[in-house]
């Protein structure tokens, strides 16, 4: 029965071509959309994931990481004289203008400011340059998927931030959310002193026909002034805003207790989440208050379903033109269910023939997002095997067109002309 099964399916190459480009588009498109949901959902919280604080202070106000108000950098102090912590870092995450370096054209970026010396944060998998480089005035790191868009490329590139010099001294990989935009990590006196940067107000008035008219323009405070004239940026003091309070506990400390004893001890204008609370909100968030979950899902079931169509219609065919072996092997006392078996084993052949270059196609293109631009398509053992599940049952489902067409068979239909 296997063997008959094999024939009727190779018999027709172009038929069978045709049904497995149907199976790798759905498995590619299924896996693919389910591949950028997850990780579109676990890139929105890359940078509190990996964080080393237990905790996070942030505005009472906070909606997720990215939407918040600014607290006072008084709260770390505060933090840190809670008895159980054993150390307290200020955080600014803060939205700011980037002016290419090429075009002199301005780009919305996010400031990610740490301190350099720290421990509960820092770029990480630095594929150029130096951690320490953070620690020298207006040094930053980008992501290496946002050189292009920022118009940079080597270590010593400098374009401005916030009005101010911006030397390029390393460069992440893998470090860069897909909901955000481009990260700019610096130190903690670099970013306060980027976010802060003013913006010169101009007033040009001429006198026409005795009537005066006068014109107001802005640009970036230091934008006539060349590169390395900059002052140095100042250490922070308690009245500077920051964005969040980083908190590590001592070793063995109960961690519902510390957490109690910090929203009592630090004024109510702030709340204090644990890492993974923080991360659940961004989360959250993006899954749950954004149509981007159903978009996606919506995708995958269109490819399931082109699937079905395609497999199934490529089945019917084949058992149509072989209904006479059908109607043989039914004139010999097969039974329904070895007719039944051979369909599905074809389904299961089709199932699997397509599944394997249909995945090799998706880690392909994965590799390729990544690489290029930036965006993380998550394919993992667990998410692949749900894909080939799937796969099976799309072929197999697929299959009971054709056995319907099969049960009707005539075993006298051998005797026909």
């Amino acid at each position: 029965m296997a063997s008959l099964a094999r024939k009727n399916l190779f018999e027709d190459i172009p038929r069978f071509l045709v049904a497995q480009a149907g199976i790798m588009f759905a498995v590619s498109l299924v896996t693919i959309q389910n591949g950028i949901l997850t990780g579109f959902i676990r890139s929105s919280s890359i940078l509190i994931d990996h964080s080393k604080a237990d905790f996070w202070i942030a505005s009472k106000d906070m909606i997720h990481l990215e939407l918040t108000m600014p607290i006072s950098l008084e709260r770390m102090t505060q933090a840190q004289a809670v008895n159980g912590v054993e150390r307290a870092e200020a955080f600014i995450f803060r939205n700011a203008r980037w002016r290419d370096p090429l075009e002199n054209k301005i780009h919305a970026v996010t400031v990610v400011g740490s301190d350099p010396n720290g421990e509960l944060f820092s770029p990480w998998n630095i594929i150029q340059g130096d951690a320490n480089a953070l620690k020298n005035p207006y040094t930053i790191m980008v992501d290496e998927s946002k050189l292009n868009a920022l118009k940079i490329k080597n270590i010593g590139d400098i374009a401005k931030l916030g009005g101010l010099e911006a030397k390029l001294g390393g460069i992440t990989q893998g470090t860069q959310s897909i909901v955000s935009n481009s990260f700019i990590f610096t130190s903690l006196k670099n970013a306060n002193a980027y976010v802060n940067s003013p913006v010169k107000t101009q007033t040009l008035c001429q006198l026409q026909n005795d009537d005066l008219q006068c014109t107001q323009s802005y640009e970036d405070q230091s934008s006539n002034q060349k590169p390395l004239n900059s002052p140095p940026p100042r250490q922070l003091n308690l009245a500077d805003p920051i964005t969040y309070v980083l908190i590590k506990a001592k070793p063995d400390q109960d961690l519902a207790q510390l957490k109690q004893k910090l929203q009592e001890t630090l004024p109510n204008d702030v709340q204090v989440l644990t890492r993974e609370e923080m991360s659940i909100i961004m989360r959250t968030f993006w899954q749950k208050r954004t149509g981007v979950g159903f978009v996606l899902s919506l995708g995958a079931a269109v490819g399931v379903l082109v699937g079905m169509v395609v497999v199934g219609q490529i089945l019917y065919s084949s058992v149509s033109d072989h209904l006479k072996e059908f109607g043989t092997l039914k004139a010999m006392g097969a039974s329904d269910w070895v007719i039944y078996g051979i369909i599905l084993e074809q389904a299961l052949w089709m199932a699997v023939l397509g599944y394997i270059p249909g995945m090799a196609l998706c880690f392909g293109v994965a590799y390729w997002a990544g690489a290029t631009q930036g965006i993380l398509i998550l394919i993992t053992p667990l998410s692949a095997l749900g894909v080939f599940g799937l796969t099976v049952v799309m072929c197999t489902g697929s299959a009971f067109f054709a056995i319907q067409k099969v049960t009707k068979v005539d075993p006298a239909i051998v005797f026909k002309a």
